[in-house]
């Protein structure tokens, strides 16, 4: 299901769980330099770890995005997977980086940043472009047909997803959320 939010469900308070950590706001200033990638740091077991990785300037950006969630992935224990159900969550964030990542290659003037937030049953890919247009599955859907897929793949992998606008701010935030693996 495709949402448009005035705000990161991530923005709507505590977590169900009680879950809590680092934040947006907790993340170091200077943020992320140009190409470069910034962990925030581990918080205590059981809260929300950021990775963030910014695109400035960087060539060869989808690989880029799928190595460095790649990292966070073993990071984060999801990799090396001992399930063959781990082993196939982990392909599946893999895959919805890549295709939000060359969404935004193809129709928003490349990504700007990629962050990946976790917790201990939900991973949350976010993808900031300074596009206009509306990501959502072509309609109707054509398995045979090639390309405009990528929207599709989202929804069917995804718990959910959504497009975050600031008013008054060129672009856009393309999220998408995963569920742990078992």
């Amino acid at each position: 299901m495709s949402t448009t939010r005035p705000y990161s469900p991530g923005d709507r308070g505590p977590e169900p769980s009680g879950a809590s950590g680092a934040s947006e706001g907790d993340a170091p200033a200077g943020a992320v330099p140009p190409g470069g990638a910034t962990a925030v740091p581990a918080a205590p077991s059981g809260s929300r770890q950021i990775r963030r990785l910014s695109f400035d300037g960087e060539s060869g950006v989808v690989p880029l995005a799928r190595d460095f969630t790649r990292q966070a992935l073993y990071a984060w224990g999801w990799l090396p997977a001992a399930t063959a159900d781990q082993r196939a969550a982990a392909e599946d964030v893999l895959l919805v980086v890549s295709e939000l990542v060359t969404n935004a290659c193809l129709h928003a003037e490349g990504p700007d940043q990629l962050e990946i937030t976790c917790d201990n049953k939900v991973i949350r890919l976010e993808v900031s472009d300074r596009g206009t247009g509306q990501p959502s599955p072509r309609t109707p859907h054509r398995a045979g047909r090639p390309g405009g897929h990528g929207m599709f793949i989202v929804q069917r992998l995804c718990l959910d997803w959504g497009v975050v606008r600031a008013p008054g701010v060129t672009g856009k935030r393309v999220w998408a959320e995963l569920g742990a693996p078992a």
